[in-house]
């Protein structure tokens, strides 16, 4: 029997987008550095904020002084591309590796398919989306479904992500739509429609994250290690946090 590869996993972290995006990416550089092995977290953001790719630099004014339940809405950049994500009510992936062979949709399938396996689990059948290349003008990252975006029968899109390459090393991060607020999607983005997948009710976050973690141990062939951030990690990340992902 061959021994499987050790991956680490982060335990479930709440932080701010800047420190968040700089965790992604400070894990990408030691796993391309090689003193990482290949990791998955799972995170949420606080305050709400409205994620950017990195190549976006046109969106609306007004998304600088937006506030929800009275605080203001962070705007971060990602160190990956595609369009703008809220974060509110959503729970998101990180998924560091290497040695992942094929085009960038390729990888993408090969990462995304504990996600389908995990969703099956709980209920909800999702598939890749279609949409053609109007999606470059739509600011809002959920308002299409692209090949590299999951969504149900029904046409939700649950899942949206994001990649980057570095060297033969992957970064990819999504964010699930768990329970946003529709006035606030609709503050954010306009008034095209929003639909909402119903969550069963007795979906934790908790039961969520075991399914997929399950599910990405089978479909990675690996066993994850548990290994919170250390005080010494905690330093490099914040030096980056500093430097990067403002708008």
């Amino acid at each position: 029997m061959h021994s499987k590869r050790i991956w680490r996993l982060i335990p479930l972290l709440e932080a701010d987008g800047n420190i968040q995006m700089a965790i992604d990416h400070w894990l990408l550089g030691q796993h391309l550095s090689g003193q990482h092995p290949p990791c998955l977290r799972f995170y949420t953001w606080s305050p709400v904020a409205i994620s950017l790719g990195y190549h976006q630099h046109k969106y609306p004014q007004h998304w600088q002084n937006l506030t929800w339940q009275g605080q203001k809405i962070d705007l971060v950049r990602r160190p990956t591309g595609g369009r703008a994500v809220l974060h509110q009510g959503d729970l998101t992936y990180a998924v560091v590796t290497s040695g992942l062979s094929g085009s960038r949709i390729e990888a993408y399938q090969k990462i995304c398919e504990f996600l389908i396996q995990g969703w099956r689990q709980l209920g909800i059948d999702l598939h890749y989306g279609s949409a053609g290349r109007g999606y470059i003008h739509n600011p809002d990252c959920f308002g299409t479904a692209t090949d590299a975006d999951l969504i149900t029968q029904d046409g939700y899109k649950l899942i949206g992500s994001a990649q980057l390459r570095r060297g033969g090393a992957i970064l990819q991060h999504g964010s699930m739509r768990l329970q946003p607020d529709v006035d606030l999607f609709t503050k954010v983005f306009g008034g095209e429609s929003f639909s909402c997948v119903q969550i069963p009710q007795n979906l934790s976050m908790e039961k969520i994250i075991a399914v997929l973690i399950a599910t990405a141990s089978n479909c990675f062939d690996m066993q994850l290690a548990v290994q919170p951030l250390s005080e010494d990690e905690w330093q490099a990340i914040l030096a980056l946090s500093t430097k990067l992902y403002s708008p």
